[in-house]
């Protein structure tokens, strides 16, 4: 799994991934300034009131929970963006890892962003709650990790496994590798929690559980 990782995280830099990593970026820092634009305007209607100093001490304290705020929503976010992304991935992970196995098919994208902005909303109550957790230290930071590494790893492997079987079945065998797939959530939940790096998400994680897949299935 480590392994599976390591490829993953190496891959998302080479020439054939970056064309969908400049349109991932490109969608995922997109919607982080929507959201960032839509939080400010919501606050200054509610800021501007009082003597001007006090409207000041507002916005800067509501500048920094906008920040912590946003980097809290980069797991949901890269879950949304994953749907636009995962097809176009997986078949470049696919091809170099068993060029002469057979290949997915790709997941319609209809279904599939239903799927990713079912898991975006979910992620966004999950992630909220461990914002409301920020103030009890080392509580946060498992909550983050676990909540994350338990939806992440369900979402990416999910949609990995439908390029080869049916969503039921593709969720059984997600269900039947549990214990793995949450770890390699966890590896997920970690890569997210790196700033700058964390916007690569889509592509690491459907790089590594391209592979993880690949090889659970294998070995099933």
């Amino acid at each position: 799994m480590i392994q599976d990782a390591l490829d993953a995280f190496a891959q998302i830099f080479t020439p054939p991934f970056r064309a969908v990593l400049v349109k991932s970026l490109a969608l995922t820092i997109a919607i982080l300034i929507l959201a960032w634009f839509g939080f400010d305007r919501l606050l200054v209607s509610f800021i501007g009131f009082g003597p001007a100093w006090l409207e000041t001490i507002l916005a800067i304290l509501a500048g920094l929970g906008l920040f912590v705020g946003l980097a809290f929503l980069v797991a949901p976010i890269t879950s949304l963006t994953a749907g636009f992304f995962l097809d176009d991935i997986a078949l470049i992970v696919e091809r170099e890892i068993y060029p002469s196995g057979p290949l997915g098919k790709p997941v319609a994208f209809g279904p599939a962003l239903l799927y990713a902005l079912r898991f975006a909303g979910l992620s966004i109550l999950v992630n909220l709650l461990a914002l409301m957790l920020l103030l009890a230290p080392g509580v946060n930071v498992f909550a983050f990790l676990a909540a994350n590494g338990y939806l992440l790893g369900r979402e990416y492997f999910e949609l990995a496994a439908m390029r080869y079987r049916g969503f039921d079945e593709a969720r059984a065998m997600r269900r039947h590798f549990g214990v793995q797939v949450f770890l390699a959530g966890l590896i997920i939940a970690g890569f997210v929690a790196v700033p700058v790096l964390n916007l690569c998400t889509p592509l690491f994680a459907t790089a590594f559980m391209t592979r993880l897949h690949k090889r659970l299935a294998a070995g099933a």
